[in-house]
């Protein structure tokens, strides 16, 4: 294809991208990062979230750039059949496929799995749903949905208020990361046995195995988990605790943390306490050891002991707004903040670093059909 993108350690592969809105978009971008052609298929109305404003850039949504680098951008309308000619054969040469269409909703175009696959055997072909293709196929798949099904809103929030949402769309993320392990799983799958695959993903199943030791006392203890505020419910200190100026997070992960907390914060003798002693023995008696740690942190601001903290080997952290996070990461010299492409969109950069490859930013995220030319060219072109 025409100024097709390479190097990364998956330059060479070819993505037809079918999806839309955050878990399908989050993880093609980051195929798309690390080298993989991402053809995004838009319908003529283009993706959801380019009208998901404010916040803008301009006159285009942050929430549509933040998950769309790296890609092209080709309109079709799946109802013509010129544009759906165009859709089966990029699926047609494509390593890979994503897609989240309701259901089976792709069979009646002949872009399903199994019709996809009988001209494609090679294909790693990704599903994303909100609740599966079985008996949830009918429910809309929206991740506030999920976040209350789940249970995950019963444990956010103060123990006497209301339930809430998490600050982003936890488990699209989620789900987008569990597909492309999915795919990545599958490509190397096929290079023993030269086929590919269907995977499916789903964002309560995702939330089920997100929610960790939360679901995991539910379905081992027959416990069910509650509100806590910022409480931990098997560690203590595992909390925002306050400072002269303000709350700062005190962590101490096993009993050796606690003795060097207490070191730092001068009172020794709290670590020697048999209240205490064990993380088991705190976390029973959080009641009585909270006022004598909130006693000590009382006696200076949070930035004070931030880096006293921090250089006693306690895991501590002030709470940040977002800017406040983005500027102490670059602090760190981890550069959070890349500019993609000849537009110089700045972007928050691939997590990911290798010691030989490296992610790419060479195409900002791309307007509706900017590539269509280009890429229906490719498509009619010889296989």
């Amino acid at each position: 294809m025409a100024a097709s993108p390479s190097g990364g350690p998956l330059s060479g592969l070819v993505v037809a991208d079918f999806s839309r809105i955050l878990a399908g978009p989050y993880a093609t971008m980051l195929l798309a990062d690390l080298g993989a052609d991402v053809i995004k298929i838009e319908g003529p109305q283009g993706d959801d979230t380019r009208t998901w404003m404010p916040p803008t850039r301009g006159d285009e949504s942050t929430y549509y750039l933040s998950i769309n680098r790296n890609k092209r951008s080709i309109a079709l309308d799946l109802r013509q059949e010129e544009d759906l000619h165009v859709a089966r054969e990029i699926a047609a040469r494509a390593d890979i496929m994503v897609e989240n269409f309701k259901p089976g909703g792709l069979a009646r175009f002949g872009l399903d799995y199994e019709t996809v696959a009988a001209g494609n055997p090679e294909l790693v072909y990704a599903s994303i749903s909100g609740f599966g293709a079985g008996d949830g196929a009918h429910i809309p798949g929206y991740d506030l949905m999920v976040q209350a099904i789940s249970g995950l809103m019963s444990l956010t929030g103060s123990p006497d208020g209301p339930p809430y949402r998490a600050g982003i769309s936890v488990f699209d993320v989620m789900t987008g990361m569990h597909a492309l392990i999915g795919v990545l799983s599958a490509l190397h799958a096929r290079q023993s046995t030269g086929h590919g695959q269907h995977i499916e993903v789903n964002l309560l199943s995702s939330a089920m195995s997100g929610l960790v030791n939360q679901t995991g006392a539910y379905a081992a203890g027959d416990t069910v988990p509650h509100r806590m505020g910022n409480a931990h419910p098997s560690l203590f200190p595992y909390e925002p605790l306050p400072a002269s100026d303000g709350d700062i997070v005190i962590i101490a992960g096993n009993d050796g943390q606690f003795v060097k907390l207490c070191a730092a914060l001068g009172a020794p003798e709290l670590a020697d306490d048999p209240r205490f002693a064990t993380n088991q023995d705190r976390t029973a008696n959080r009641d009585e050891l909270r006022p004598l740690l909130e006693a000590r942190l009382g006696e200076r601001t949070k930035a004070e002991w931030f880096e006293a903290l921090v250089q006693a080997g306690v895991a501590a952290g002030p709470i940040n707004t977002i800017a406040e996070g983005v500027e102490f990461a670059r602090s760190l010299g981890l550069d959070p903040v890349v500019e993609v492409g000849e537009g110089a969109v700045p972007s928050i950069r691939n997590p990911i670093t290798f010691s030989r490859d490296a992610a790419r930013y060479d195409l900002a995220p791309p307007d509706l059909d900017q590539h269509g030319d280009d890429i229906r060219a490719w498509a009619r072109g010889p296989r």
